[in-house]
C-alpha cells in the first residue's frame, strides 16, 4: 500500500514540474550570475522543458549531473547511451526509477538553455564547501544510481555535493503546495463529488464505493 502510494506521489509530482507549475513557484535569484566563465566546483542550473536542472561543473567544458535514463535499461552499447538525454528518455527514466550520475559537455548539460552559475547559493542557508571538495565529491558519485522525484534528483545530488547536504527546493515547494490543498476542505467535498459521479458511472462496488468514502475521510483528518 505505502509502495503504491509512493508511486503516485511520484508521478503527481512529475507532472507538477512542467512549466504551469514552475511559474507559479520558481523564484528567480536575485544575485543569480549568468556569464559563461565556469569555475572547477561551480553549481550549474538550467530551465529545461519540464524541470529546473542542476549540474557540478568539472573544468574543461565538463558537467556532472544526476540524470534519469531509460536507455540503459534497454541496452549497454555505451554509444547509444552517451548521447544527450532527450526528454523523451528522461521521462521513461522517471517511471523506471532508473538514472546515472553522468559527465556532458556544457553545451549538452544546458541543452539550449541559459546556465546560471552558484544561482543556489542564495537560497541555502549552509556554507558551499571549497571549491575543489565539491567537484571530487561530484567525480567520486559518477556512474549509475537509483532515482526518485522526491528523494533523489539531480538537486539532491549538487546540494549535497556542494553543501554536504542534500535537499530539493523543488520537492519542499511541491509538499508546501500539496499541503495547501489538502489543508483547503473544498478538496473534501471535490472528492465526495468525484466519487459520487464514479459511482453513478461504474455501479456501487468495493472497488468504487471504498475510494469514495476513504479518500474524503482522509482529506479531512489531514486538514
Amino acid at each position: 500500500m505505502l509502495d503504491s502510494l509512493t508511486f503516485l506521489f511520484e508521478k503527481f509530482f512529475l507532472f507538477s514540474n512542467f512549466n504551469i507549475f514552475n511559474c507559479l513557484w520558481q523564484e528567480e535569484p536575485e544575485s543569480a550570475v549568468k556569464c559563461p566563465v565556469f569555475r572547477r566546483g561551480d553549481l550549474l542550473e538550467v530551465q529545461r522543458t519540464l524541470f529546473i536542472h542542476y549540474g557540478i561543473y568539472l573544468g574543461d567544458n565538463k558537467v556532472a549531473h544526476l540524470m534519469p535514463d531509460i536507455m540503459p535499461i534497454l541496452t549497454n552499447n555505451k554509444q547509444l547511451i552517451k548521447p544527450v538525454v532527450t526528454n523523451k528518455r528522461l521521462i521513461l527514466g522517471c517511471i523506471y526509477r532508473n538514472a546515472s550520475i553522468r559527465v556532458d559537455s556544457v553545451e549538452d548539460f544546458a541543452y539550449g538553455a541559459q546556465v546560471i552559475v552558484n544561482g543556489m547559493d542564495v537560497k541555502m542557508k549552509r556554507q558551499a564547501l571549497a571549491s575543489e571538495e565539491v567537484a571530487k565529491r561530484a567525480e567520486k558519485l559518477v556512474g549509475d544510481i537509483p532515482y526518485s522525484l522526491l528523494w533523489n534528483n539531480c538537486e539532491h545530488f549538487v546540494t549535497y555535493c556542494r553543501y554536504g547536504t542534500p535537499v530539493s527546493q523543488q520537492t519542499e515547494k511541491f509538499c508546501d503546495c500539496l499541503k495547501t490543498i489538502i489543508r483547503d476542505q473544498r478538496s473534501v467535498s471535490l472528492t465526495v463529488g468525484i466519487g459520487v459521479m464514479y459511482i453513478l458511472c461504474f455501479g456501487v462496488a468495493p472497488s468504487t464505493t471504498l475510494p469514495t468514502i476513504l479518500i474524503p475521510f482522509i482529506l479531512w483528518m489531514a486538514g
